[in-house]
């Protein structure tokens, strides 16, 4: 990508987009298109079509989609299903008819079957049963795959998709209806520090493994791919190491200062056993993470008191 490059970032108000934009601005790159939900609907396809026709973007980074933890996922089935299909369908359509050079579909881990062999490799897509309760995203999501491929072996489109392992990082979503496990716990920890409450109660056993990488990392990553990767397929993207829930909120109640008690209500779902990423791929491409996940948490810790009143209660 030359620096003068027109560059679209959907989704650059969202912890991975607004990453991504950060990284575009430090590397010196100046032509960036930036469009909120409220300027620009990714789920109205004539208006989507309009935007790709009007700005012509060569450059795509595609971060836009409706996220959400466990709870998110497993009550608003419906819309993870449908917004993200428009959202995505109408990006990389227009994309291609726009005559965008490249376009990058970032995904999600939840994409692999619930009990596929660990670590998660790339081939291992599509071999057995999704994870009940986030099905509706992860459905969406192979779909945004398939449709880059589709697009590539039927028009040459140069459109590749990363697939990101579980997120943290600034401005991230801290909101406890709808937010991922390590913001959640963040938030939890902080309010009972504040409110000097003997005891967290956090969901299932503790015993589930999962790895975490730093939202500024995976934009280190996508900037690398967008740069060096034309091939069919998409890649892992990860840290390739894991770690269980309870050693998570434990690190986080140390960084946080929490001194009480964590009570796990095995009454509610883990969710998928483990979910470790085999980035050997990545690897091999010339890419490792460089934030080791104590010190991602410090900075994200900072983010959320910064942020602290917008999740006043």
């Amino acid at each position: 990508m030359e620096k003068s490059a027109k560059i679209y970032i959907a989704g650059h108000r969202g912890m991975v987009g607004s990453a991504i934009h950060r990284k575009l601005v430090k590397e010196g790159f100046n032509n960036l298109v930036l469009k909120t939900s409220s300027e620009l609907d990714l789920r109205d396809q004539g208006a989507v079509r309009s935007f790709f026709e009007t700005e012509r973007p060569e450059y795509i980074f595609l971060a836009a989609a409706k996220v959400g933890g466990i709870l998110a996922n497993n009550i608003y089935r419906a819309e993870f299903l449908h917004d993200n299909l428009l959202i995505q369908n109408n990006v990389i359509d227009s994309a291609y008819r726009s005559g965008a050079t490249k376009l990058m579909f970032l995904g999600s881990s939840c994409i692999y079957p619930k009990l596929a062999p660990q670590p998660l490799r790339e081939d291992s897509l599509l071999t057995g049963l999704l994870e009940p309760t986030n099905e509706p995203y992860a459905i969406a999501k192979i779909a945004g795959i398939k449709m880059c491929e589709a697009y590539r072996a039927q028009y040459g489109c140069n459109f590749i998709s990363a697939m990101p392992t579980n997120l943290y990082g600034p401005n991230d979503n801290y909101d406890l209806n709808n937010s991922h496990v390590l913001p959640a716990m963040i938030r939890k920890f902080h309010e009972a520090k504040e409110e000097n409450r003997p005891a967290v109660e956090l969901w299932g056993t503790g015993s589930p493994l999962r790895e975490f990488l730093h939202a500024d990392d995976l934009a280190d990553a996508c900037y690398f791919l967008m740069q060096n990767y034309n091939e069919p397929g998409f890649v892992n993207v990860g840290v390739g190491a894991d770690v269980t829930i309870k050693s998570l909120a434990e690190m986080i109640r140390d960084i946080v200062g929490y001194e009480g008690d964590i009570n796990w209500n095995t009454d509610k779902p883990d969710g998928t056993p483990r979910k470790l990423m085999d980035v050997s791929k990545l690897h091999g491409l010339g890419w490792k993470h460089r934030i080791e996940l104590e010190d991602g948490i410090r900075v994200t810790y900072q983010d959320f008191l910064q942020k602290r009143e917008t999740y006043a209660v």
